[in-house]
C-alpha cells in the first residue's frame, strides 16, 4: 500500500529551495540598486570633473589678463535641446566647450559672432560610436558666452 501512495515534496526541499530562490532574489535586487547608485555617481562624478576643468581653464585666462579692462569673455555657458542620455549630454557639453576655450579672456568687442556659430554649427560630433548633429539656435556674446545648441541623435 505505501507503494501506492503518491510521494511529494518534503518539506525540507521545499524550505531548502525557498532559501536559495530568496538569495538569488536578493542578490538581483541588490545588484539592482547598487548599480543605479553607481550610475547616479558615476554621472556626478563626471560633471564635477567638468565643472573643475572649466573653473581652472578660466582661472588660468583670467590670470593672463587680469590687467585688461575691457569687457572680457569669463565664462561659456553651453545650453542643450537634446533628450538624450546624460552621461551624453555631459561629453558633448565638455566637448563644446573645449572649442570654445580660446575665447576665454579675450575682448567681446574683437570677436566676430558669425564665426562662433560656425565653429559648432552643422557639425558631426562622435562619441561612444554615435553620431549627433549639432545645430546653433541662439548666440549671446556679453561677459558669459551663452549657446543653445540642438541635438540630432543620426541612425
Amino acid at each position: 500500500m505505501n507503494q501506492l501512495k503518491k510521494k511529494g515534496l518534503k518539506p525540507r526541499t521545499c524550505f531548502v529551495a525557498g532559501i536559495i530562490i530568496g538569495i538569488l532574489i536578493g542578490t538581483v535586487a541588490f545588484n539592482i540598486l547598487v548599480s543605479y547608485r553607481m550610475d547616479q555617481f558615476y554621472k556626478r562624478i563626471a560633471y564635477l570633473e567638468n565643472t573643475i576643468q572649466d573653473k581652472n581653464s578660466v582661472l588660468e585666462k583670467f590670470e593672463k589678463n587680469i590687467n585688461t579692462r575691457s569687457l572680457i569673455i569669463k565664462g561659456i555657458e553651453v545650453l542643450l535641446i537634446f533628450d538624450g542620455d546624460e552621461i551624453d549630454k555631459i561629453y558633448i557639453v565638455k566637448t563644446i566647450k573645449d572649442k570654445y576655450s580660446t575665447l576665454l579672456g579675450k575682448e567681446v568687442k574683437k570677436i566676430d559672432p558669425d564665426l562662433i556659430v560656425e565653429v559648432v554649427d552643422k557639425r558631426i560630433l562622435k562619441i561612444d560610436d554615435k553620431e549627433f548633429k549639432l545645430r546653433v539656435h541662439k548666440l549671446i556674446l556679453t561677459e558669459i558666452l551663452k549657446i543653445w545648441i540642438s541635438i540630432e541623435l543620426l541612425p
